[in-house]
């Protein structure tokens, strides 16, 4: 199966009369982006390309393709923060504080996730819905694996009891093969039978890079959590979007103020230029100084 010409998109779907929401995504070379972009070394792809995928799993959930959801873990290990944020479109950005740390990179035979993410600290989910105040819900970390966690903040934060499969498989080489995941929720009403039975299923599932290296769809795996039988609600492409722009860069530039910009300009007067870096994305905007002191004066307009 493919969407537009990718086998990178998403299914949502419901099941038992809308008592339980389904989703699967295959990822993969939104991740390898992430990866390319911000040359994480393997553990430190495979945490950060969980936290987009799961990024992605919760933004289907928004009602509207502007709406945003941001997923923020602060461990203690050694990769420091990390984030992804995603909108209910299907486009998701994240970053890295530390893309490359000195830690085990496999343990177990297993990529070192929890190793680079840490085992204690919080990951902060933030809506925004356009309102006001975004809302935001915080949890404690339970294992650093990412997905537990993610599913550890739905049934405490959200209190739905969720299920969420997120993995990267990372060659030697360090490419991203495969990734992706899936997240199924059940809604309150639904018999403690059936629950039984989606759980035992669910835990039955090989892990997700295993199925989508062998080449199943997000389709096939809804398919073994639902042998009856699933309403497939909509199939959307996922990608890597960073909505960075020079005038976003200009209006951040603003908010530091005319005495921070004062510096700023002083420091690049001989070079004429002021270079700023998206953390994002790795963009790189030029402000000639001419323009530097034209947001010189705007900041002091603001006072």
């Amino acid at each position: 199966m493919m969407l537009n010409g990718t086998t990178n998109y998403m299914v949502r779907a419901a099941t038992h009369d809308g008592l339980v929401r389904a989703f699967a995504i295959n990822a993969t070379t939104v991740v390898a982006e992430l990866q390319a972009r911000h040359g994480t070394e393997p553990a430190v792809t495979a945490a950060l390309g969980r936290l987009a995928t799961g990024a992605l799993l919760f933004g289907a959930t928004l009602k509207e393709p502007g709406h945003l959801v941001t997923i923020r873990i602060r461990g203690d290990g050694p990769a420091g923060m990390l984030l992804a944020s995603a909108n209910g479109a299907g486009e998701v950005r994240g970053l890295v504080a530390r893309p490359r740390t000195e830690a085990e990179q496999v343990r177990d035979g297993k990529l070192n996730v929890s190793g680079v993410v840490g085992t204690r600290g919080r990951l902060t989910v933030t809506r925004d819905l356009g309102l006001r105040q975004p809302y935001v819900g915080v949890v404690e970390l339970i294992s650093g694996e990412v997905g537990e966690d993610l599913a550890h903040y739905l049934a405490s934060s959200e209190q739905i009891p969720s299920a969420v499969g997120v993995g990267v498989f990372v060659r030697a080489t360090g490419d991203v093969d495969a990734a992706g995941g899936y997240m199924i929720q059940l809604m309150p009403g639904l018999s403690d039978r059936l629950a039984a039975d989606i759980e035992e299923r669910v835990r039955a599932l090989p892990h997700p890079t295993t199925m989508l290296r062998e080449g199943e769809s997000p389709e096939d795996v809804l398919g073994r959590v639902f042998p009856d039988g699933f309403v497939t609600l909509d199939r959307k492409q996922v990608r890597f979007h960073c909505p960075c722009s020079l005038d976003r860069v200009e209006r951040a530039l603003v908010l530091l103020g005319a005495d921070a910009l004062v510096e700023i300009a002083e420091k690049d007067a001989q070079s004429g230029v002021t270079e700023v870096t998206c953390e994002f994305c790795g963009e790189q905007y030029h402000v000639p100084a001419d323009a530097l002191q034209g947001l010189i004066a705007r900041a002091a307009a603001r006072g």
